[in-house]
């Protein structure tokens, strides 16, 4: 009798780990395409909320549908940014956007705002832009306690010749939102240079270190 409650318990046990193996295996799967999912409807439903007021009732589905149409905001957003490319692409296009440039290079706050936007956005589209292409290891805050941050250019000129060194600019990004950080200038001598790639690097910060390289990227 004590064999056979033994081996109902042993039997008991081993169902219940497989149920739970295998309830952990559907996590596992469908986990990372739910919250994929989830942001790039709540990325569309945002840019739709934003942008489809904006547009004549003659001209909107939705006044004249039973239901919404998803992603329209998002598809007249990447029409209406082409055609402005389009439009600045030629001679009166420039002229335009250059007297628009002097008018707001008048107004003192909004002149830094404009600037600062689009060096940014400048430096990030740019196909040959280095920022954000490399990935370094910074002793900080202090000895022993390493940091991962991007090299995001050389700094300028009068930082250099105030530090009397090779500095560049080090962006340290935050977990698990790395669009928020700090910005360190720091000796090239005090950086370790990793393989890994931008987006790994990404992608450590984000989770927190728990998705991480396998192995070095480079040679």
């Amino acid at each position: 009798m004590k064999s056979t409650d033994s081996n109902k318990k042993r039997s008991g046990t081993g169902l219940i780990s497989r149920l739970r193996a295998y309830f952990f295996a559907g996590v596992l799967v469908t986990a990372p395409a739910a919250v994929t999912f989830y942001v790039a409807w709540a990325i569309i439903d945002f840019i739709d909320r934003q942008v489809t007021p904006w547009l004549p009732p003659r001209y909107n589905p939705e006044t004249y549908l039973p239901f919404g149409v998803p992603g329209l905001g998002l598809l007249i957003l990447v029409l209406g940014l082409t055609a402005i490319g389009a439009l600045t692409a030629g001679f009166l296009g420039h002229v335009l956007v250059r007297t628009g440039e002097r008018l707001l290079a008048r107004m003192p706050v909004i002149r830094s705002i404009y600037s600062t936007v689009k060096q940014i956005t400048e430096t990030v589209l740019r196909q040959q832009s280095n920022a954000f292409r490399e990935v370094v290891l910074l002793e900080y805050p202090r000895r022993g306690i390493w940091v991962l941050g991007f090299i995001t250019a050389p700094a300028a000129s009068e930082i250099c010749e105030r530090t009397a060194g090779d500095v560049v600019n080090v962006f340290i990004p935050t977990t698990p939102n790395p669009t928020s950080g700090f910005l360190l200038f720091a000796p090239q001598s005090e950086l370790i240079w990793l393989s890994m790639t931008v987006e790994e690097g990404i992608k450590m910060v984000i989770s927190g270190g728990i998705v991480s390289p396998s192995k070095p990227s480079g040679p």
